[in-house]
């Protein structure tokens, strides 16, 4: 069995994730691609995941590509949560995870109907839906608000729990799930979570593509997903995934993964990576922070308090070489407050610190709210500038 020790993945880990200066790129369908996905439930960190990897760090590119070029998409996938993805990622996800969980929101809503009186919850999501699609394909990507306005007789009440949402916004919901339609633009500026929706097969050619098997979906994203964070346990892929056992098992073996001491890796993956050396702040959810669910050659368990809630969510978080070492905060005046949670020695602070500043530049008069701030950010806010 091949020996991977610790040092080795985090030397993977830098390198496949581009946290280097000589492995970063302005390619944003590369850069997104080799990470898999960038989470995207929290609209910050879609822009500063890829900004803390590019070569020539900026905004515009990034909004670019997700709705000039529409290069990227924003779908949701595993775990019922919301990414950024490439169109084949996107594909390959959406038959792999994403169908499982529209499956479960269908049926979901079902009920919500049938316990608001509706008599035929089928024919009422069919015929929703059906409109919807028609409204959007012939007026352009519209936000929830204005497709209820243009169709108030889809704003009934549906009861969730002990709240009432009208009618189009869980039918489109659904079709979310479902991959036909996509979330397009903002609302507001690119730190707001509220989007347009879009008729899939308007806003990209064909929309997710053709259907896949979910057998070789899940050896597709199996197979990505080893490529970005192998070495990685059954547990992390199923984690990461929100796959059963039996899904789980079945793509790796349909990828010929190997056992080595620190996990799997793809049979093509053996030989080891060269360790550079690396300092990069990366924001709350980043995929690298997310990427694994046992998650000890690269943060001590010591840290797990300071930066992570009680639902698992990683804050803004400082890397040196591959490992956590301590998280950031942004404060009211734009400033960015680090807090260091282990020696780095001299020379990695002060990279640190000129880190901290280019962040500062690149975000200018722009200030966010994390979605899922670490215990520790409220104490670095409140802390008197050092610098």
């Amino acid at each position: 069995m091949l020996t991977i020790d610790a040092a080795q993945r985090r030397a993977r880990l830098v390198a496949r994730h581009r946290l280097t200066p000589e492995t970063r790129t302005d390619d944003l369908s590369v850069l997104v691609d080799d990470l898999v996905c960038l989470h995207s439930t929290d609209p910050v960190s879609v822009y500063l995941s890829a900004a803390a990897r590019m070569a020539t760090p900026a905004l515009e590119p990034l909004h670019r590509a997700l709705y000039e070029d529409r290069t990227l998409l924003r779908h949701h996938a595993m775990r019922r949560t919301l990414w950024v993805l490439g169109p084949e990622h996107a594909r390959i996800a959406h038959h792999a995870a994403t169908a499982d969980v529209a499956a479960v929101q269908h049926r979901n809503l079902m009920r919500q109907l049938a316990a608001g009186g509706y008599a035929d919850p089928e024919g009422t999501l069919r015929d929703a839906r059906a409109e919807i699609h028609d409204l959007l394909r012939a007026e352009g990507p519209l936000p929830a608000r204005e497709v209820g306005l243009r169709l108030p007789h889809l704003t009934t009440p549906v009861p969730i729990q002990a709240a009432e949402v009208p009618l189009h916004s869980r039918v489109l919901l659904v079709m979310g799930f479902d991959g036909e339609v996509l979330r397009a633009r903002p609302t507001g500026t690119w730190i707001n979570g509220q989007y347009r929706w879009a008729a899939a097969d308007t806003w990209v050619p064909g929309g997710l593509g053709e259907p896949l098997p979910k057998r070789a979906a899940a050896a597709g994203l199996a197979r990505a997903y080893l490529r970005a964070f192998g070495p990685a346990t059954r547990e992390d892929l199923k984690w990461w995934a929100g796959w059963t056992v039996a899904t789980t098992k079945a793509a790796l073996a349909d990828v010929g993964a190997v056992e080595t001491t620190a996990g799997l890796v793809l049979p093509d993956d053996l030989e080891p990576v060269e360790p550079r050396p690396s300092v990069v702040l990366l924001p709350g959810l980043d995929p690298t922070t997310m990427g694994w669910k046992q998650r000890e050659h690269y943060l001590d368990p010591a840290l797990v308090p300071h930066l992570f809630d009680r639902n698992g969510n990683g804050g803004p978080t400082i890397w040196v070489d591959g490992a956590v070492v301590g998280g950031w905060a942004q404060r009211k005046d734009g400033t960015i407050a680090l807090g260091l949670l282990a020696d780095v020695g001299s020379e990695a602070a002060q990279e640190i610190e000129a880190a901290a500043h280019r962040l500062e530049a690149l975000l200018g008069d722009v200030r966010f709210t994390v979605r899922f701030p670490a215990p520790m950010q409220a104490d670095l806010i409140r802390r008197t500038p050092s610098r």
